[in-house]
């Protein structure tokens, strides 16, 4: 298990290291699968650092306010839709994984997606299907 403690804002925090390195110590081939056990948070396959993980923030920002229209109302404002987020950035992803390495394309890493300020302490499940 990998612990992310994301703070008091909004994240996009790259666990690509934790994964690759959890994949290195089972060795060969299979797939990696990574789970957040949170209702408020997701697992992404995106280009980072180059601008990208601000632009997903501000898509979701865009698609999912942060204001007073959600039922599910209680903690910060807007708390309700991190409840919906992870229908939109599911709270898994499935990476394959070659003789122990992660099989990402040149630009993807793996990220803990998560819009929640009243959590900052996450949990991200890791296993490996080997096959």
């Amino acid at each position: 298990m990998v612990r992310v403690t994301t703070g008091t804002r909004e994240a996009v925090h790259d666990i690509t290291a934790e994964c690759g390195r959890f994949a290195a110590a089972q060795g060969g081939d299979g797939l990696l699968h990574v789970f957040v056990p949170h209702a408020t948070a997701g697992v992404a396959i995106i280009e980072l650092g180059a601008g990208s993980d601000d632009d997903l923030l501000a898509a979701l920002a865009d698609l999912l306010p942060a204001d007073d229209r959600w039922r599910h109302a209680h903690g910060s404002r807007g708390h309700g839709r991190s409840h919906v987020m992870p229908a939109f950035v599911a709270p898994f992803a499935t990476v394959p994984v070659l003789d122990g390495r992660l099989a990402l394309g040149t630009w993807q890493s793996v990220a803990l997606v998560d819009l929640n300020l009243d959590n900052p302490d996450r949990q991200v499940r890791l296993s490996l299907l080997k096959g």
